[in-house]
Protein backbone atom coordinates (compact mmCIF):
# COMPACT_ATOMS: atom_id res chain seq x y z
CA UNK A 1 0.00 0.00 0.00
CA UNK A 2 1.09 3.39 -0.50
CA UNK A 3 1.86 5.59 2.44
CA UNK A 4 1.93 8.66 1.21
CA UNK A 5 -1.73 9.61 2.11
CA UNK A 6 -1.63 8.59 5.78
CA UNK A 7 1.28 11.39 6.16
CA UNK A 8 0.06 14.94 6.79
CA UNK A 9 1.75 17.04 4.23
CA UNK A 10 4.32 19.90 6.04
CA UNK A 11 2.98 22.94 3.69
CA UNK A 12 -0.88 22.27 4.12
CA UNK A 13 -0.54 23.25 7.58
CA UNK A 14 0.14 26.82 8.49
CA UNK A 15 1.35 28.08 12.00
CA UNK A 16 -1.07 30.03 13.99
CA UNK A 17 0.78 32.64 16.04
CA UNK A 18 -0.89 33.67 19.62
CA UNK A 19 -2.13 37.33 19.80
CA UNK A 20 -3.89 39.32 22.43
CA UNK A 21 -7.15 39.07 21.01
CA UNK A 22 -6.93 35.04 20.56
CA UNK A 23 -5.86 34.91 23.70
CA UNK A 24 -8.80 37.21 25.33
CA UNK A 25 -11.20 35.55 23.32
CA UNK A 26 -10.04 31.82 24.25
CA UNK A 27 -10.27 33.18 27.98
CA UNK A 28 -13.47 34.28 27.96
CA UNK A 29 -14.71 31.42 26.38
CA UNK A 30 -12.91 28.96 28.93
CA UNK A 31 -14.22 31.26 31.96
CA UNK A 32 -17.72 30.60 30.06
CA UNK A 33 -17.30 27.14 30.36
CA UNK A 34 -15.90 27.09 33.92
CA UNK A 35 -18.91 29.08 34.86
CA UNK A 36 -21.42 26.61 33.90
CA UNK A 37 -19.59 23.47 34.73
CA UNK A 38 -19.34 25.06 38.54
CA UNK A 39 -23.39 26.17 38.05
CA UNK A 40 -23.74 22.48 36.91
CA UNK A 41 -22.16 20.95 40.04
CA UNK A 42 -23.75 23.12 42.26
CA UNK A 43 -26.90 21.92 40.70
CA UNK A 44 -25.91 18.34 40.66
CA UNK A 45 -24.83 18.46 44.56
CA UNK A 46 -28.13 20.39 45.57
CA UNK A 47 -29.60 17.59 43.69
CA UNK A 48 -28.10 14.74 45.91
CA UNK A 49 -28.28 16.45 48.93
CA UNK A 50 -32.21 17.04 48.19
CA UNK A 51 -32.15 13.40 47.89
CA UNK A 52 -30.72 10.92 50.35
CA UNK A 53 -30.30 7.39 50.06
CA UNK A 54 -33.15 5.58 51.44
CA UNK A 55 -31.47 1.95 51.99
CA UNK A 56 -30.68 -0.03 55.38
CA UNK A 57 -28.06 -2.30 53.22
CA UNK A 58 -24.48 0.00 54.52
CA UNK A 59 -23.14 -1.59 50.95
CA UNK A 60 -25.75 0.45 49.05
CA UNK A 61 -25.10 3.50 51.52
CA UNK A 62 -21.53 3.29 50.94
CA UNK A 63 -21.59 2.83 46.88
CA UNK A 64 -24.03 5.38 46.33
CA UNK A 65 -21.88 7.80 48.75
CA UNK A 66 -18.86 7.02 46.54
CA UNK A 67 -20.75 7.29 42.96
CA UNK A 68 -22.09 10.67 44.35
CA UNK A 69 -18.81 11.87 45.84
CA UNK A 70 -17.20 10.74 42.28
CA UNK A 71 -19.79 12.67 40.26
CA UNK A 72 -19.43 16.14 41.80
CA UNK A 73 -15.59 15.62 41.96
CA UNK A 74 -15.22 15.27 38.09
CA UNK A 75 -17.43 18.31 37.25
CA UNK A 76 -15.70 20.34 40.02
CA UNK A 77 -12.35 19.16 38.54
CA UNK A 78 -13.38 20.29 35.11
CA UNK A 79 -14.64 23.43 36.44
CA UNK A 80 -11.52 24.04 38.13
CA UNK A 81 -9.44 22.99 35.10
CA UNK A 82 -11.57 25.63 32.37
CA UNK A 83 -10.83 27.91 35.59
CA UNK A 84 -7.44 28.25 35.39
CA UNK A 85 -7.15 27.80 31.45
CA UNK A 86 -8.89 31.04 31.75
CA UNK A 87 -6.28 32.53 33.83
CA UNK A 88 -3.73 31.18 32.11
CA UNK A 89 -4.75 32.33 28.99
CA UNK A 90 -5.56 35.62 30.52
CA UNK A 91 -2.31 36.04 31.69
CA UNK A 92 -0.32 35.06 27.89
CA UNK A 93 -3.22 38.15 26.39
CA UNK A 94 -1.46 40.50 28.82
CA UNK A 95 2.31 39.19 28.29
CA UNK A 96 1.51 39.66 24.53
CA UNK A 97 0.05 42.83 24.69
CA UNK A 98 2.97 44.40 26.93
CA UNK A 99 5.49 42.90 24.81
CA UNK A 100 3.78 44.16 21.90
CA UNK A 101 3.73 47.77 23.46
CA UNK A 102 7.08 47.79 24.59
CA UNK A 103 8.15 46.87 21.01
CA UNK A 104 6.37 49.73 19.39
CA UNK A 105 8.07 52.30 22.47
CA UNK A 106 11.57 50.85 21.40
CA UNK A 107 11.21 50.75 17.59
CA UNK A 108 9.94 54.53 17.73
CA UNK A 109 13.79 55.22 19.75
Amino acid sequence: MNDQNLTPQADAQKQVTASPLRCFTGAVISGGMGFAAYSLMIAIATNFASKPIHSINPLVVKISSAVRTLVVGVVALGSGIFGIVAIGLLALGVQLLVQQLTKQKSSEN
